[in-house]
């Protein structure tokens, strides 16, 4: 039979497997559990919301100049002010540039302007001075950071959110000066010559008492002269703790405050922000968290948090996602190539907005914890999909993390938190990566069977599950359930006929029919090059979104069931 939601392109083939905070106020997980019916579930408050999105609201348009010897310190100032002026209720907007990570940041005013009915005031570019007439008086001073240590500003952060104050360089004490801002904490010269465990073991002692312990974030990412702080605003506001502290072993003095700060976090709490580029490594990072139970939240340059988190649904709107078939369904592979392509990161940072989106079938990863953290984004992300569009949801969870490095008795609380997000985003199928051993070049990145025995247990709702990022070996089928891994990872510099010819290659490798081609997209790979990719096969295969690719893969099982084994090679570097 013909599977429904297909697309059939053009002359391509198989293989059996692959070898075959501060004003929140704190909710324990079982009172959130007996609300489950009314109210989504998280581990740790989530930001108050206010009753509708604002009327009016101030945007601030900032430039493309992100380092410390350039717009940094006014950057700085207005996330900050902006951090502050957002506690109680959503007033700053912030323009970031066309080329932010995070290119939704624009297409999202738009969306706040039509759908919720916000009326956005313009300041000019870098406008500090208007931006400190309206709103300087949600501060009560400044917190100086010193141009020559990089880290007196991540320290400033913190500061900014214990004291209310708005993070300034020295340049900028008489511009504060004249909007009533006097310095209340002065960092310069207090940190010259010394490493970043000793200080952020100052910030430790004089502050980690007042912050959060639901988010604390690792203000990483861009590193050296550059700096991209588009998440401290939310981290401001909820008087979370800063630090870009290493995860590397290379840095045990660094190491040990880290592994301080994250085991006195509360259960499955909320690590925001991003590895620093120049100390460790993503894996290490994300291991970490995970060895002490709490969920990634990665992107150091998300921005307007702080706005976007407040605002509610639009009245009456519910999550609805493109199901292809029943729950229950059943259907019959026939003796051909299946091909799923599987974008993960890609609907905040990659290619939604790329051409091609809508032209064949396309499964997305969500972030499951945007729900309640930003749901003006999700809901955006929902209402513009394409009939062609499928959401699953992602990473392991209820947010990034790595399932090997989890210790069994947080699991269980953390697929507690995980299962009521999918039923709200009407998401039916989880996406697993695990970094903790490998990555898609050294090292292991399948799971034991202890482990898929754990995702069966804990999500026994979800119509399969799916392993890697880069290629994996882990699959199983029960009670009609598959658990498959990538076959194909498609990188952003691969060219369109170099990966035509791995798939040429990949379907001549795997003869058996049917063959179910699993294939993870890189964020920034468009739906058109995707397409033209597939175009290019000498086999005619059927694109088809994940739903309907696990129900085809449940009905001819041409692979092998797999799990790591002992023997398998790890790095626990990757």
């Amino acid at each position: 039979m013909s599977s429904p939601a297909s697309h059939e392109v053009g002359p391509v083939s198989d293989r059996p497997g692959q070898s075959k905070t501060g004003p929140t106020v704190r909710t324990c997980l079982l009172a959130i559990a007996l609300l489950l019916c009314v109210h989504p579930v998280t581990a740790q408050p989530a930001p108050a919301k206010v009753a509708h999105a604002p009327a009016t609201a101030t945007l601030i348009p900032l430039s493309e100049n992100w380092r410390l010897d350039g717009d940094i310190p006014v950057h700085a100032l207005l996330i900050s002010l902006q951090g502050l002026a957002n506690r109680d209720e959503p007033r700053v907007y912030l323009e970031y540039p066309k080329s932010w990570q995070w290119e939704i940041v624009r297409p999202l005013i738009g969306f706040l302007e039509k759908r919720h009915g916000v009326k956005f005031d313009r300041l000019k570019l870098d406008d500090a001075e208007a931006a400190l007439a309206l709103y300087a008086k949600y501060a009560k001073g400044v917190v100086v950071w010193d141009k020559q240590v990089r880290s007196s500003l991540i320290v400033a952060f913190t500061i900014a959110g214990v004291e209310d104050l708005v993070v300034v360089t020295e340049d900028q004490l008489a511009l504060a000066a004249a909007h009533g801002l006097r310095p209340v904490v002065d960092l310069r010269g207090r940190f010259t010559g010394q490493p970043d465990h000793v200080i952020y073991q100052w910030a430790y002692d004089n502050y980690w008492a007042r912050c959060s312990r639901d988010y604390y974030v690792v203000m990483g990412g861009h590193a050296g002269a550059e700096m991209q702080p588009g998440v401290a605003d939310f981290g401001i506001r909820q008087r979370a703790f800063f630090t870009d502290l290493s995860a590397n072993p290379k840095h045990p003095e660094e190491l040990a405050l880290l592994k301080k700060i994250l085991s006195q976090q509360h259960p499955a709490s909320i690590v925001l922000g991003w590895h620093s580029y120049g100390k460790d490594t993503e894996g290490q990072h994300t291991t970490l968290v995970g060895n002490y139970g709490l969920i990634m939240e990665g992107l150091h340059n998300l921005p307007n948090v702080s706005f976007t988190s407040q605002i509610p649904l639009t009245p009456g709107f519910k999550f609805t996602n493109n199901h292809h078939l029943a729950p229950d369904a059943k259907l019959t592979a026939e003796k051909k190539v299946y091909v799923c392509a599987v974008a993960t990161d890609a609907m905040g940072i990659g290619a939604w907005t790329k051409p091609g989106r809508g032209k064949i079938p396309y499964t997305w990863q969500v972030l499951m914890n945007w729900a309640w953290l930003n749901p003006p984004a999700l809901q955006f992300f929902y209402e513009d999909k394409s009939p062609n569009d499928y959401f699953i949801g992602g990473l392991s969870g209820p947010g990034y993390m790595y399932p090997k490095a989890i210790p069994p008795d947080k699991f269980a609380a953390l697929a507690a938190i995980g299962r009521p997000l999918m039923q709200q985003l009407d998401l039916r199928i989880l996406e697993i990566m695990d970094y903790s051993e490998g990555n898609r070049h050294v090292g292991n990145t399948d799971l034991p069977k202890e482990l898929v025995d754990r995702y069966y247990a804990q999500y026994p709702d979800a119509l399969g599950f799916i392993n890697g990022y880069g290629t994996a070996r882990t699959f199983d089928l029960r009670d009609g359930k598959p658990f498959l891994s990538y076959d194909y990872y498609l990188s952003i510099e691969r060219p369109v006929e170099e990966a035509a010819a791995d798939l040429e290659e990949l379907i001549q490798l795997n003869p058996t029919r049917p063959y179910f081609l699993l294939m993870h997209v890189r964020e920034s790979n468009s739906v058109e090059k995707v397409a033209a990719i597939l175009g290019r096969l000498s086999e005619a295969v059927e694109v088809v979104p994940l739903d309907v690719f696990l129900k085809l893969a449940a009905s001819a099982k041409t692979y092998r069931t797999h799990y790591q084994q002992p023997t398998d090679a790890i790095d626990r570097n990757p």
